[in-house]
């Protein structure tokens, strides 16, 4: 127990480090009042906006007062703290001390279903990326597309919390996983949230 305590505080640097790089790297100057206003107003339509104003406040001026920017930054958030989420589930799927039933088993699966996160989160951004020309039935194909797709990886991260019920599992590396999905959920959420408001200013 003393080598997975070790290994999950490693673990944890790494994937706070993964989060820092991905806000770092799109991170610009000092949003301005008009940018930070229009976040704010917009994470009010979702149900975890303090998380909502947090996740996005580094990337407010690359908004540009955008509700399809707004949404497109949200869902990019989203796939970068899927990725670490994932990656981190990764490193302790493959640790040696796990359960085959009781604790792998569910770690293995939850992997699988942030995999598959992942790409549908990819897809949404792509598909969002559509809309900005679209006319009507276009747009409300592609919309549909990404409501769907970022539904899909919503459910996913709650199939993946629900794995982790079992109280035979080691409470630490339950802990830990849920503590990192439960924050991709929230960001996913959001994101979720403000394609919806976007798709209603059509």
């Amino acid at each position: 127990m003393a080598r997975i305590a070790t290994l999950l505080l490693v673990f944890y640097f790494l994937y706070v480090i993964g989060k820092a790089t991905a806000t770092a790297t799109i991170t610009t100057t000092e949003p301005s009042a008009g940018s930070v206003s229009f976040l704010e107003k917009w994470c009010t339509f979702t149900s975890y906006p303090t998380v909502c104003v947090q996740s996005l406040l580094p990337y407010a001026n690359k908004i540009h007062g955008s509700p399809q920017q707004m949404a497109l930054v949200a869902l990019s958030v989203s796939l970068s703290w899927t990725k670490s989420a994932e990656r981190y589930v990764l490193k302790l799927k493959q640790l040696k001390d796990l359960k085959p039933k009781k604790e792998y088993q569910p770690t293995e699966d939850c992997w699988e279903l942030m995999s598959t996160s992942v790409d549908q989160i990819k897809q949404s951004v792509q598909e969002l990326q559509h809309t900005g020309e679209a006319k009507d039935k276009d747009f409300s194909w592609h919309i549909s597309n990404v409501q769907t797709w970022v539904s899909a990886a919503l459910t996913d991260d709650t199939t993946c919390l629900d794995g982790f019920a079992d109280k035979a599992f080691d409470g630490k590396v339950k802990d830990s996983i849920r503590a990192r999905v439960v924050d991709v959920a929230q960001v996913t959420s959001n994101a979720l949230a403000l394609v919806n408001q976007f798709a209603k200013t059509h």
